[in-house]
């Protein structure tokens, strides 16, 4: 019986070269995007499982359609590992995407022109957290804090609680794309309690880490709502999931559904499940830990070779690279010169940029897909060498060249998951990956 890649072959030429050339991508080069990482081949499995032929509108016991001893099963058991992980009450794992379970927890709780309190977004805060520009910002009135960048970064709570007293949020909402600092819970929840906020973390980026006991568990501070992505940290899926108290479950799962979504992704619910049990293990608490350690060892030796980062430094999976106080380019040349000797980043705001968005001032990088391959704090120091070496040589073709050459051979070392020998010999266009 032909695999399902060897079928792809056969119909879809095509796409199947480009999926090659993705493979080949991954293999030879080295992500440090923060948001990204290398799921397991369980999940790539669950992915592309039978489960995607599946409506399930609903929840377990209470679906619209037939045929659901499976996918029940399934939904409950992905619920009960992620209030097992994160220590909640209650779990909902329907989200199609980040986004999607942050707009579920504003409409849950929220009428239009209601207001949340949340980080300003070039000091950190996402697109979701009320950019003007997204449907959310238009809704619902978002108000800011910042943070004190030469200060290590330390968020300015006496200019969030001024805010807070003055514009009495329905929300006060701790959560960051590009911050990399842990978070003061107990000082977000007071404020939130002095105005009568609900208190809400979205920790999309540092889910892998609160799982793996690595950095701070709101709930362990009194939050009332925790959102966070499957994937990025916690090596899943690309989904969302919202996390909260027993008092909220009905309102939130009705926001949901039917309040947003429709049938949800049952394959995706699938390997959300089997991301969750792989998190409750004990190798994943050391996955979490190291990506810290890589973390302290990228953002030290780029600080050794006269790189600024925002804040000073991390405390988390990620830094951001002032480039143009490092190196006179701002951060959109930074990711092209980067990209030419495959190491992959991403262009990225720092905070009150007097830059546009797409030429901002920075960019940004990040250690759980590094780690995912196996990579040490030996690797990381090297490769903060070879970034500013690119940077600082970007006009040297030779340099740019050779860095390409050392950063592929190196990376060629550390297999990818789901992209191993076992997998090429199942088709013969992989052998042109170089994998």
């Amino acid at each position: 019986m032909r695999t399902y890649r060897e079928l792809l072959v056969q119909t879809d030429p095509e796409v199947e070269a480009a999926l090659a050339g993705e493979e080949q991508r991954q293999c030879r080069g080295v992500e440090l995007i923060p948001s990204e990482n290398y799921t397991y081949p369980e999940v790539l499995a669950a992915l592309g499982s039978v489960l995607t032929n599946k409506y399930s509108e609903g929840y377990p016991g209470r679906r619209y359609y037939g045929g659901q001893t499976f996918t029940d099963r399934i939904e409950n058991l992905a619920r009960e590992r992620a209030c097992a992980l994160f220590r909640c009450e209650h779990a909902n794992v329907q989200p199609l995407s980040g986004s999607a379970m942050n707009q579920a927890v504003y409409l849950a709780f929220l009428k239009p022109g209601d207001t949340i309190l949340g980080m300003d977004l070039s000091h950190g805060g996402h697109l979701t957290h009320g950019a003007p520009v997204s449907h959310m910002g238009q809704l619902f009135h978002f108000v800011r804090y910042k943070t004190i960048p030469h200060e290590a970064g330390r968020i300015d709570f006496d200019q969030l609680r001024r805010v807070a007293q003055a514009m009495r949020p329905k929300i006060v909402l701790a959560g960051y794309t590009s911050y990399p600092r842990d978070y003061d819970y107990a000082a977000f929840k007071a404020i939130a309690d002095e105005v009568g906020a609900i208190t809400m973390a979205d920790i999309s980026h540092i889910g892998g880490l609160v799982a793996g006991g690595a950095t701070r568990n709101p709930f362990d501070y009194g939050f009332d709502v925790v959102t966070t992505t499957t994937h990025k940290s916690l090596r899943g899926p690309r989904g969302g999931m919202v996390l909260c108290k027993e008092q909220f479950a009905d309102v939130i799962d009705r926001s949901v559904f039917p309040g947003l979504q429709g049938g949800p992704h049952m394959n995706n619910i699938a390997a959300i499940a089997v991301t969750l049990e792989k998190a409750l293990q004990p190798a994943f608490k050391a996955y979490a830990a190291q990506v810290l350690k890589n973390a302290q060892a990228l953002a030290a030796a780029l600080l050794e070779h006269g790189a600024q980062l925002v804040t000073g430094g991390t405390d988390n999976h990620m830094m951001v690279i002032d480039t143009v106080k490092s190196f006179g380019i701002d951060g959109r040349q930074a990711e092209r010169i980067l990209d030419t000797v495959s190491i992959t980043t991403n262009k990225q705001v720092i905070p009150d940029d007097p830059q546009p968005p797409l030429r901002p001032s920075g960019i940004r990088l990040g250690t759980p897909a590094a780690t995912t391959r196996g990579m040490t704090e030996s690797d990381l120091r090297r490769l903060g060498q070879w970034i500013v070496a690119a940077l600082r040589g970007r006009d040297d073709a030779l340099l740019l060249e050779r860095l390409r050459d050392q950063v592929e051979a190196h990376c060629l070392r550390f297999p990818v998951p789901g992209i191993g020998a076992a997998e090429r010999d199942d088709v013969g266009l992989r052998k042109a990956a170089g994998c």
